[in-house]
């Protein structure tokens, strides 16, 4: 694709965009009555029209059923985890058996590292990226802590080569082999939440598994943002959440895949709660867990409905759009923001792209590394109804997103910040 710096150019690039009746299937905030520049999906993806409706028929079911709406609802409660799973599947490249809804996901990394990170006197040691997100890192240090073992001698953090801003996957290889005699645990990000970066889950896998070690990843800047195929690749568990590019809504529900040849093992610890016990036996309230199959087999509780509601809402989204279909457009409206900031700062003097050029190792977003001035820039599109997201200490995030974002959004945003620049 041959870009241009032109609105027109923008504009005929919506016209012709195929997935451009999404856009008008979300509800868009308003900056003087017109629609702002949204790209903080990454963040906070927006809300679908249609949530509002799968919401109020959970209330009415509520409302006019009681207790029965657990079996004779629209949609019945009791049943709840089931409905999500087909579309779930399709995302993150599963089979429906692998994944579920469930929680939120820092209880869910917990739960699986219960169950994937049983460290010996031999192997005990975790390998994950310095700088992950704040909650992984706490999580992983109490896991590390919890077995009694010191995170600085555990834990093993993976950082950029110096003058680099991300991982090549030839170190992070390089490490796992390193390590290899005393390694439990591959634990990495689909998509770092800083810099954007899209590891490579299949090579990650393959290694951590000839080291003989189980590997992870937390997707929560992965699923629906870039294509996964976490059973084609043979990782061992997954979580993410709903409420960045799935658009489920603030604090949405969690999300987990194990894969299916972890489904049925009676060797793997567990903390177990009712609803991951067999659905045929669960009402008769004995003693002695049995776990349902697969990934069902790790909840806990029902399935917070209203939030549930939320989330449905916005997977038939994704089910009729199509993965396929999204990635494409994505990899041509992040590839046209990165052109035009190319264009605004070719020699580098004021901000630098630490997002990976290439657009096969990212996904929606761009992190813009600003050398002076950042704040304040951040600020002022904020006040021109342009919305980016701010991570200390100087990087500008742009995500945009190809279920409801336009060239137009991303030709604005790119004019707003040359004028600021």
């Amino acid at each position: 694709m041959t870009f241009e710096n032109s609105l027109t150019f923008a504009k005929k690039m919506d016209r012709i965009d195929p997935l451009s009746v999404y856009r008008k299937k979300f509800l868009l905030p308003k900056h003087n009555r017109k629609p702002a520049a949204y790209f903080v999906g990454n963040s906070l993806g927006l809300q679908p029209k249609a949530t509002k409706k799968y919401v109020n028929e959970e209330l009415h079911d509520w409302g006019t059923l009681a207790v029965e709406g657990h079996f004779h609802g629209k949609r019945p409660w009791l049943y709840y985890h089931k409905f999500s799973k087909k579309a779930l599947a399709g995302i993150v490249g599963a089979k429906p058996v692998e994944v579920v809804a469930m929680n939120q996901l820092t209880v869910n990394l917990h739960l699986m590292m219960v169950s994937f990170y049983r460290p010996t006197k031999q192997r005990f040691k975790i390998i994950m990226e310095a700088g992950a997100f704040s909650s992984d890192q706490y999580a992983v240090e109490s896991q590390i802590k919890f077995h009694h073992l010191n995170p600085d001698v555990a834990l093993v953090e993976l950082k950029p080569r110096p003058g680099e801003h991300t991982l090549r996957t030839e170190d992070i290889l390089q490490s796992i082999n390193e390590h290899a005699d005393q390694l439990a645990l591959v634990l990495m990000p689909g998509v770092q939440y800083y810099t954007g970066q899209f590891f490579d889950i299949k090579q990650i896998t393959e290694a951590g598994h000839r080291a003989g070690a189980l590997v992870g990843f937390d997707l929560a800047h992965a699923a629906g943002n870039v294509p996964l195929q976490l059973h084609k690749d043979n990782v061992d568990f997954a979580v993410w959440c709903s409420y960045k590019y799935l658009n489920s809504g603030p604090g949405g529900i969690s999300g987990v895949f194990v894969h299916e040849r972890h489904r049925n093992n009676p060797n793997i610890p567990r903390f177990a709660g009712w609803w991951g016990h067999q659905e045929k036996v669960r009402f008769q309230m004995k003693k002695g867990f049995i776990p349902m199959e697969g990934a069902d087999g790790w909840q806990l509780s029902n399935v917070p409905v209203l939030a549930g509601a939320a989330h449905l809402a916005s997977l038939q989204l994704f089910e009729e759009a199509g993965m396929t279909k999204l990635r494409k457009k994505s990899m041509l409206l992040t590839g046209y923001l990165h052109y035009l900031l190319t264009e605004i700062d070719p020699h580098g003097q004021y901000f630098e792209i630490i997002t990976p050029k290439d657009a096969n190792a990212r996904g929606c977003q761009l992190s813009i590394l600003m050398k002076k001035n950042g704040k304040k820039i951040f600020n002022a599109l904020m006040k021109q109804g342009v919305f980016t997201d701010w991570r200390e200490p100087d990087v500008i995030r742009a995500a945009p997103v190809p279920m409801y974002n336009s060239y137009e959004d991303v030709y604005r945003f790119a004019a707003a910040f040359s004028a600021l620049i």
